[in-house]
């Protein structure tokens, strides 16, 4: 026979039970999350490295994508002729064209879409990869200047837009993902950190 003892015993039983069960649920709910949201930044962050190591290997071996075969680096071809020559807008315009073919230029131009790069695919060095990118990011889209309606012989820019073009958001991503360190899922930024040199150095993370 229940009693108004036994009554008040399993209610608070089921109560703590729901209470358990809603808290179990509410954590496998964040962790669930908090799962999609590292996969879909280290996604971005490999994506992202992809392409300035694809640059450096098509510009290196010309592979016949935005460098013909037999015009890459490897066949004394300029990774920054052909771009750097033909500015024709902005204020800097003149001194970027003299820096076409420059060999100082090709190897820090191609130094820096390797080592940002491989930076971002493995997840490690992301800071120094996102300020490096960065400044490459601004010297092209200063090289492109993206204001301008016009170029110099007075011909259509092409522009889309005066302010934001993919230069930007690259450089944006870099750093973001520099910023909230997404190395640690499907890269090396776990083991990285724990270097006693990067530990010494967390500039270098």
């Amino acid at each position: 026979m229940a009693t108004p003892h036994t009554s008040r015993f399993t209610n608070g039983l089921h109560l703590r039970r729901r209470s358990t069960d809603a808290a179990s649920h509410a954590q496998a709910t964040a962790l669930t999350a908090a799962a999609v949201r590292e996969t879909t930044l280290a996604g971005l962050r490999i994506v992202l490295g992809f392409v300035f190591l694809w640059a450096f290997l098509d510009k290196t071996f010309g592979l016949g994508y935005a460098t013909k075969s037999g015009k890459g680096w490897i066949d004394d071809g300029s990774p920054t002729q052909g771009f750097l020559s033909h500015v024709d807008v902005g204020p800097m315009a003149s001194t970027l064209r003299g820096w076409a073919g420059e060999p100082w230029a090709d190897w820090m131009f191609m130094m820096g879409l390797l080592g940002i790069g491989v930076a971002a695919i493995l997840g490690i060095g992301l800071r120094i990869a996102a300020a490096s990118g960065t400044v490459m990011m601004a010297l092209m889209w200063i090289a492109e200047w993206p204001p301008a309606k016009h170029t110099e012989s007075g011909a259509a820019s092409g522009s889309t837009n005066p302010l934001i073009e993919y230069h930007v958001i690259y450089a944006v991503a870099l750093i973001a993902l520099a910023a909230i360190a997404t190395g640690s899922r499907y890269g090396l930024g776990a083991r990285w950190a724990k270097l006693p040199l990067v530990q010494r150095n967390p500039w270098l993370l």
